[in-house]
């Protein structure tokens, strides 16, 4: 079960949740989670989150389905180091966007904190990035069909004043070219904002190029602690997306890293 406490204009703007004290909000949500499926009659008081409702009709409920499984594995998509920690501490995987296998082990570290404050390593923790993949001759060709969706992020997914994947990008080493993409994408200028994303960012958390290069850099996401590859085909219609998975199965077994 994938969870994550998302950005305060999609909490607030969408969801009609304050986006107050996220660590703890995530924590309380987790705990109630689990506690729901151990098939528990739930009843939790906390900072945000209070079940059942006090002076009211409502009582502690049960799931009156039964999972097949006894433990569902809880998986965090976090960005920020204390996010990060949190993920370590309290769930099973960590889902990871714009993973880098040269930045990723300061996020790893992180995690590592948070599991160690359990009594935990990061044995059988599984770390779960999305990368996106583009499979063409030329590898920086295959760079732009990235860009307009890092611009996405890193310029608009979020305000000027809080977007985690535009801090994200700058602690990557990226902080003039995310400031500047940010900038372009907040005035409307997608297309210059696209253009202003680095290759480098793109190159460092994405497949791209031919069969051998994509095998190479699976083979350093594996070396940098990735236990599950997650990899989506940017921008192409059904048949070009498929063809694109086998070249990346391909590669993996070039790799030697699957299983």
């Amino acid at each position: 079960m994938g969870l994550g406490v998302s950005g305060p204009q999609v909490s607030e703007g969408w969801y009609g949740v304050k986006f107050d004290k996220p660590l703890v909000r995530t924590r309380e949500y987790v705990e109630i989670v689990r506690s729901a499926l151990r098939r528990e009659r739930v009843s939790y008081q906390g900072r945000h989150f209070t079940l059942p409702l006090p002076e009211g009709p409502g009582k502690p409920l049960k799931l009156t389905v039964h999972p097949v499984r006894e433990e569902i594995p809880v998986y965090l998509a976090s960005i920020g180091p204390k996010n990060l920690e949190l993920t370590g501490e309290i769930a099973d995987g960590w889902l990871a966007i714009f993973y880098s296998p040269e930045h990723g082990r300061e996020s790893l570290a992180r995690i590592a904190a948070g599991r160690a404050k359990v009594g935990k390593s990061l044995e059988g923790f599984d770390v779960v990035p999305t990368v996106p993949l583009v499979v063409q001759d030329d590898w920086e060709a295959a760079a732009d069909t990235v860009r307009p969706y890092a611009a996405l992020y890193v310029g608009g997914m979020g305000s000027r004043e809080q977007n985690f994947y535009n801090n994200l990008a700058c602690r990557m080493g990226f902080e003039a070219e995310a400031a500047r993409v940010q900038d372009l994408y907040l005035a409307r200028d997608y297309a210059g904002a696209a253009a202003a994303v680095p290759v480098g960012f793109v190159d460092q958390t994405s497949l791209l190029g031919p069969k051998e290069r994509i095998a190479e850099r699976m083979q350093a996401l594996a070396e940098s602690g990735v236990t599950t590859l997650t990899v989506s085909p940017i921008l192409q219609d059904l048949e070009r997306s498929l063809a694109a998975l086998r070249v990346a199965a391909e590669a993996l077994d070039l790799a030697g890293v699957g299983s």
